[in-house]
């Protein structure tokens, strides 16, 4: 027996609407009955046409992003801005944090590091962790 997947959906719905049925009388108010619709389509964002194409958020910056990486598209920064030191955004000198993936200002990073202070510490504390643990059960 084949479905489209209008009628799919549709039977999805109405077997939620008969399992609802069954948890009358529970003590659960109206709000809990909302219907959402679910759908079966596995489609995220609006990537159809008409969509504009990816640009870097660097200030007047032109380059070409079609064909980028996935990466730099979903950041919507170029490469050349990803990796360079100093950039300006909205006259703010900033640099693209490598763990967060996004721009933060200059003194958020130490010298030429491309992760931002608060990520490195964390970064840094793991570390630590997991080498005194493995140097704790080597020594008894």
């Amino acid at each position: 027996m084949e479905m489209s997947k209008a009628q799919g959906k549709r039977t999805l719905m109405e077997e939620e609407e008969e399992d609802d049925e069954d948890t009358v009388g529970l003590g659960f108010g109206e709000d809990e009955k909302k219907k959402k619709p679910v759908t079966l389509t596995n489609k995220k964002g609006s990537g159809g046409a008409g969509s504009t194409p990816p640009s870097c958020q660097v200030d007047n910056c032109t380059a070409d992003m079609s064909d980028a990486k996935r990466y730099h598209k979903r950041h919507r920064v170029c490469e050349h801005h990803a990796k360079a030191p100093v950039i300006l955004i909205a006259g703010i000198q900033q640099r693209f944090c490598q763990q967060c993936s996004r721009f933060h200002e200059l003194s958020e990073f130490d010298d030429t590091k491309r992760s931002c202070r608060r990520r490195l510490a964390g970064h840094n504390e793991r570390r630590r962790k997991s080498s005194s643990e493995s140097h704790g059960e080597g020594s008894s």
